[in-house]
C-alpha cells in the first residue's frame, strides 16, 4: 500500500482516497510574472511524477494545478514594463507551458486561473463573513479573523500566541488583530478591479486557491501539494479559509516539496539567486534536469550547481549507453526489479531508492550484453518500462547520446554531420595504418566533447 508523508500529521500515512481508486489532487502553481526558475521546475516535475505513479498503479487521478494571474507582484511588474497585465501574464503562461513540456511534464487535468474564479472567490468570502470568520475594516479591506479558527497553526506547527508576539501591522492596515490576513482589497487607481458587495476591488492571494480548489475538486479532497515555502502562511491560511467556509475538512494529505538551494541558501527570486529553467536548458538536456530533480527525495533540499548537473548527466548517459544497441524484447511480468521498484516508490515516492534499482538493471544489462543478449534486452525493456513511470529513458539512445536536444548550442560548431565526417576520416586513417592521423582526429573530437568508442561492430560516438 502506498504511504505518503503528511505534513499536517507529521507522519507517513496510507493513501486512502475518499472514493475508491480515485485521487483528487490540487497543487499550487505559478504566479506568472516572470520565467519559471529551477525551484518551480522541481514542484512541476515532482507532482508530475506523483500523478504518473498513481496512474501507473491504476488510480483515476484528477490533477489540478492553478495559475495565479493577479496579485501584487504581477501588478508591479506590469507597471514597471508599461505593459497590460493580461498581455504580461499570457506571455509567461506560454513560457511556463513550454518549459514544462520540455521537462516532460504532462499538463494537469485542470489549470484554473484566479481571474476566472472571481465569482467563487466572492461567494466564499461572503460565506466567511456570514459565519463570523471575516470582517470589513474601515479602510475597505476584508480580513480573516485568525483567532476564530481554533486549529490555526496545525500545519506549520506554529503557535498563534507566538505568531501574535512577532506580528506587526503595516501602514494603511486596519485589522482587529495583527494576525488577520486580507481576503479582499479595494481597488487602487490603475489596478485591475472587479465589482463586489464590498465595492470594486480584487482578491487577496490566499483566498484564490481556496476558491479554485473547492470549485474544481469539491470541499474535501485527497491531496494538496506545493513548495515548502507555501506551508506558512499560504497553506495554513487556505485551511482556515476553506474549512471556515465549508465546515468540512479541506485536504486529507499535505505534500510539500523541499527547497532548491544554492550555496546552502534557498533559491528564490526575492534573493536574486535563481536560475531560470531556460537558462539551465541552454546548458543541459531537459531529461538531465528532470533526472537531477528526481534523483533526490522530494522532501529533501536539492543543491543546485553545474557540477551536480554534470554528475547527473554522466549518470543518465550511463543508462542510455546500456540501452544502446539492445534488441526489442517482451517483458516478463512480475520481474524482481519491478517488485522492488514499486516497494520503494510506495514508501513516500522514494525516487533515490527507485533509481538504485535502475542502476541494478544497468548492471545486469552490461553483464549480459555480450554473453546473453536476449536477457540483456529483457532487462533493457524493464528499465524503459519502469523509467516511463517517472518520465525517463524514453528517448532513442543514439539521439540522446549524440546530444539531440536542439536547445543545446554547439560552441565548437561540430554538428552531427561534421562529427560523422571526422569519424569516417579517422576510419580511413586506421585502414591506412596512419595511427598519428587517427589519434589526432580522436583528440580533436575529444576536445570538442565527443567520445569515440571502438567495438567489434564499428565505432560509435556520443557527446559528453
Amino acid at each position: 500500500m502506498l504511504h505518503i508523508y503528511n505534513s499536517l500529521t507529521k507522519k507517513k500515512e496510507p493513501l486512502q482516497p475518499l472514493e475508491p481508486r480515485k485521487v483528487r489532487m490540487y497543487v499550487c502553481g505559478m504566479t506568472v510574472y516572470d520565467y519559471c526558475h529551477v525551484g518551480h521546475a522541481r514542484v512541476m516535475v515532482v507532482f508530475d511524477m506523483v500523478a504518473r505513479y498513481l496512474r501507473a498503479r491504476r488510480f483515476e487521478v484528477t490533477y489540478v494545478r492553478n495559475i495565479t494571474d493577479i496579485d501584487d507582484k504581477i501588478i508591479k511588474r506590469a507597471a514597471e514594463r508599461g505593459e497590460d497585465i493580461g498581455t504580461l501574464t499570457a506571455r509567461f503562461i506560454d513560457a511556463m507551458n513550454e518549459d514544462a513540456a520540455k521537462l516532460g511534464v504532462v499538463p494537469p487535468d485542470a489549470e484554473p486561473r484566479a481571474t476566472t474564479h472571481i465569482a467563487q472567490i466572492e461567494a466564499m468570502i461572503a460565506t466567511l463573513e456570514q459565519r463570523g470568520y471575516a470582517y470589513r475594516a474601515t479602510n475597505g479591506d476584508v480580513y480573516y479573523r485568525v483567532r476564530k479558527f481554533p486549529t490555526y497553526g496545525a500545519l506549520s506547527g506554529k503557535s498563534v500566541d507566538d505568531l501574535r508576539s512577532g506580528a506587526r501591522v503595516d501602514i494603511g492596515e486596519d485589522k482587529e488583530d495583527p494576525l488577520d490576513f486580507v481576503l479582499w482589497k479595494p481597488a487602487k487607481p490603475g489596478e485591475p478591479k472587479w465589482d463586489s458587495r464590498w465595492g470594486a476591488g480584487r482578491p487577496g492571494w490566499h483566498i484564490e486557491c481556496s476558491a479554485m480548489a473547492t470549485a474544481c475538486l469539491g470541499n474535501h479532497f485527497d491531496i494538496h501539494g506545493g513548495g515548502m515555502d507555501l506551508k506558512f502562511p499560504h497553506h495554513e491560511n487556505e485551511i482556515a479559509q476553506s474549512e471556515g467556509a465549508t465546515g468540512e475538512k479541506f485536504a486529507n494529505t499535505w505534500m510539500h516539496v523541499g527547497f532548491v538551494r544554492i550555496d546552502e541558501e534557498k533559491m528564490s527570486k526575492s534573493l536574486n539567486n535563481f536560475f531560470t529553467v531556460r537558462e539551465v536548458l541552454a546548458k543541459f538536456p531537459a531529461e538531465v534536469v528532470r533526472y537531477f530533480i528526481l534523483a533526490s527525495h522530494y522532501r529533501s533540499p536539492l543543491d543546485y550547481s553545474d557540477e551536480n548537473l554534470r554528475a547527473a548527466k554522466s549518470t543518465l548517459d550511463g543508462f542510455y549507453i546500456a540501452l544502446r544497441g539492445l534488441e526489442e524484447s517482451k517483458i516478463v511480468e512480475g520481474d524482481e526489479f519491478e517488485a522492488r521498484f514499486h516497494n520503494v516508490m510506495e514508501d513516500d515516492f522514494n525516487t533515490p531508492k527507485a533509481f538504485a534499482e535502475f542502476s541494478a538493471l544497468v548492471t545486469e544489462i552490461n553483464r549480459n550484453k555480450s554473453t546473453d543478449p536476449a536477457k540483456a534486452a529483457r532487462h533493457g525493456a524493464m528499465l524503459r518500462r519502469l523509467g516511463a513511470i517517472v518520465g525517463l529513458f524514453q528517448q532513442n539512445p543514439e539521439e540522446y547520446l549524440r546530444g539531440g536536444d536542439a536547445a543545446i548550442k554547439r560552441a565548437d560548431g561540430l554538428d552531427d554531420a561534421a562529427v560523422e565526417a571526422l569519424v569516417a576520416k579517422r576510419l580511413q586513417a586506421r585502414k591506412e595504418k596512419n595511427w598519428a592521423e587517427s589519434d589526432r582526429i580522436r583528440e580533436q573530437l575529444t576536445q570538442s566533447g565527443v567520445i569515440l568508442e571502438d567495438g567489434p561492430s564499428g565505432t560509435t560516438w556520443r557527446r559528453v
